[in-house]
Formats: C-alpha cells, structure tokens, sequence
C-alpha cells in the first residue's frame, strides 16, 4: 500500500516536459535545466582552455554535465532549495579548521639534552601510594584555590578602597 502526500502546494513539480506536442521522455525541472546549461558552459570553457576542442570533447562535456547535474539534482528538493545547498557548500569548504598536526621546524643542538646513563624506567607505585599521592595533590589544589579566592577578595577590596577614596576627595 503506497501512501501519497496530502501536501499539494509540493505535489506539483516545477517540470517543463518539452516543446507543446513533442514532449521529452525524461522529466527535468526548470532548477536542472539552468544548472546543465552553467555546468555545459563551465566544462567546455575548461576543456576549450586546457586541451582543445572537437567533437569528443563536446560530447564529453555534455556526460559530465548530466552527471554533475544528476548528482547535484539528488541533494536539491523543495525543503533544500540551490542556494541553501550552495551555501552549506561555501561554508563547508571555508569553515576554519583545527589543526592536527604539530608544528614543525628544526631544533638547534643546544636543545637536546645528552645524559651518560640510559634512562631506566621508574619503579612501578602501588595502588596505595597512587591514593596518598592523589589526596596530596587533592590538597595542594584546595590550597592554592584558597589563596586565589582571598587574592581575588583582597583585590576586590583594595578597589573598593580606591574607589571610595577618590570619591571623598571630590
């Protein structure tokens, strides 16, 4: 069973089936018509520039340009018109990026460091001591984040200060 939509304003397609009385065996919208005749002329500028012209090539424009056509066809409906497509285009090719990869360049020998001895690994910690460790660092964290509150409260205070000063000398 084959449920057909009950949207009728997007039932009807924009189609131009040919000529009166000599319609075309294909069905193509007015969207893929204009969007051939771009791509036709782009290819065959292309190829008249960068490797001659002749029968073939012409011939070869017009496949490539029914199947770019085709393939740009498949992506464009009546909820993703041309220039929403185009435009999802042009900021998927100019969207920054973020780089994977390092940066490279060359090193001097002041910065490598030679040692006699070959570095040994460290001797394996327990789980014990991981625990002892983490509660140290723990810690030292809670430490130093109260310093930054009473440093930040000082601060604050010292503006205050400033503030009310310069307002009483006026």
């Amino acid at each position: 069973m084959k449920v057909g939509t009950d949207d009728e304003v997007h039932r009807v397609d924009s189609i131009w089936l040919g000529p009166p009385n000599a319609t075309f065996p294909f069905r193509a919208r007015y969207i893929a018509w204009g969007l051939f005749l771009v791509l036709l002329l782009a290819l065959m500028t292309l190829a008249r520039q960068f490797m001659g012209f002749g029968f073939f090539m012409f011939m070869w424009c017009v496949i490539g340009a029914i199947v770019l056509t085709r393939w740009i066809g498949k992506l464009i409906n009546h909820e993703r018109p041309f220039g929403a497509v185009l435009a999802m285009a042009m900021r998927e090719l100019y969207t920054p990026r973020r780089r994977t990869q390092g940066v490279s360049g060359s090193t001097s020998i002041a910065q490598v460091r030679v040692r006699r001895e070959r570095p040994r690994p460290s001797a394996p910690v327990s789980r014990d001591e991981r625990r002892r460790l983490k509660a140290l660092r723990r810690a030292e964290e809670s430490q130093l984040a109260t310093q930054r509150k009473a440093q930040a409260q000082t601060a604050r205070q010292q503006q205050t200060n400033r503030r009310t000063s310069a307002w009483r000398k006026h």
